[in-house]
């Protein structure tokens, strides 16, 4: 029985959060921690030889992106945030949500290619109008549709740092010194645009559905279940110890490889970050290729959680909640235990930039009081400076 494989998506290619791991001049952020002009403010290729001026996002919407932890500044060119258009009410609400509206979209493609992928493979099942008569796809075309998935939402959202993922999003925050009061907004975002993502492929495969399993909504391991289009279920001979160990391996690698590519100091990387998105393709295809199986691979709560508050609303019952011995958990939990223990190695062992684990007791001093007070006060200051108020 197939069931939803697919990920999670990954962190950033286009934001200031990310960092100044760009040979680009124009694009500065901070994934090495240090000094730079925030991504927020580099230009883009059509303002590229313009200076953006640093009143033109106006003083109430500065105001309310500071308060939401977003830097005063939209991303966005200033002749598009200063022409008449912006004077309409939907343009200043647009120009204050710009990088939530950004994080909302990229998880929403992503979910649509990757749950559309394995409902194209599992609805067509024995097709014989098929090329070669056994359906339209396999396994390897639903790693294929998440990869795709994951490499186009990079790009929608690439304003926003294209996370993807609360996880990625909550490691960022506790290593690379993303404003923790970015993560709620985020996260409600990258949320409904699971719940949407899947929604609109449901409504796409209504008839199929219907056809599929004769007007049913059922739950692996059921024979013909199609709950698995669009949230994760483990296969029935892993215990909870396996799910979860599943989960925690897969989403560690995304964070450590992810850091990697992120790292400007890597040289085994392209120093272009235009080449991110098509790394993460190769990630996301190799994780769902050679971990995938076991637990269908969420390795991100939006991806998996949206969806399943999303089946469990069009009517596949309490059984989303209780099947696997209510496994649902754990692609809600694992990922961010796996993320932190990958972003930790990757600075234990490789990163030399700005890192908690680069201070005195590999970050564990920290937990001072004294201490954890001065690095507020520092990260405050910071985020003064920033204009994050």
């Amino acid at each position: 029985m197939a069931t939803s494989q697919g990920p999670m998506a990954p962190g950033p290619s286009l934001s200031h959060d990310w960092a100044d791991d760009r040979s680009d001049t124009r694009l500065h952020g901070y994934t090495s921690g240090t000094s730079a002009v925030p991504l927020t403010q580099a230009q883009t290729e059509h303002s590229a030889h313009s200076e953006l001026s640093p009143n033109r996002t106006s003083s109430s919407a500065q105001r309310t992106r500071s308060a939401l932890g977003l830097h005063p500044h939209a991303p966005i060119d200033e002749e598009h945030d200063r022409g008449p258009q912006s004077e309409l009410l939907w343009s200043r609400i647009r120009t204050v949500l710009r990088e939530p509206f950004a994080e909302f979209w990229g998880v929403a493609v992503m979910i649509m290619f990757g749950d559309g992928s394995v409902a194209q493979v599992l609805l067509s099942t024995g097709q014989t109008t098929a090329p070669g008569g056994m359906g339209f796809g396999s396994y390897q075309s639903i790693n294929w549709g998440w990869g795709l998935g994951v490499m186009l939402g990079v790009y929608v959202a690439g304003d926003s740092g294209a996370y993807l993922n609360p996880a990625i999003t909550f490691t960022n925050c506790l290593f690379r010194q993303l404003p923790w009061r970015r993560f709620p907004m985020y996260f409600a975002a990258q949320m409904l645009g699971g719940f949407v993502g899947s929604g609109i492929v449901y409504a796409n495969y209504i008839s199929a559905i219907d056809w599929f399993e004769g007007g049913l909504r059922t739950v692996p391991p059921a024979e013909k279940a199609t709950a698995g289009i669009f949230c994760t279920y483990p296969q029935p001979f892993l215990t909870t110890t396996n799910q979860f160990f599943s989960e925690f391996i897969a989403s560690a690698l995304l964070m450590f490889v992810i850091f990697a590519l992120k790292d400007p100091s890597n040289n085994g990387v392209p120093k272009s970050d235009k080449w991110f998105p098509l790394c993460l393709f190769f990630l996301i295809f190799g994780l769902g290729s050679c971990f995938g199986w076991e637990t269908g691979y969420a390795i991100n709560i939006a991806r998996d959680l949206g969806p399943r508050l999303m089946s469990y609303a069009v009517g596949y019952g309490g059984e989303v909640w209780s099947a696997g011995g209510y496994y649902f958990w754990i692609p809600m939990v694992a990922p961010f235990l796996g993320c932190v223990f990958g972003g930790f190695l990757y600075d234990v062992f490789i990163y030399t930039g700005t890192s908690p684990v680069n201070t005195p007791w590999l970050g564990l001093k920290r937990l001072n009081p004294s201490h954890a007070m001065r690095a507020r006060r520092e990260r405050v200051r910071r985020e003064k400076e920033e204009g994050i108020v």
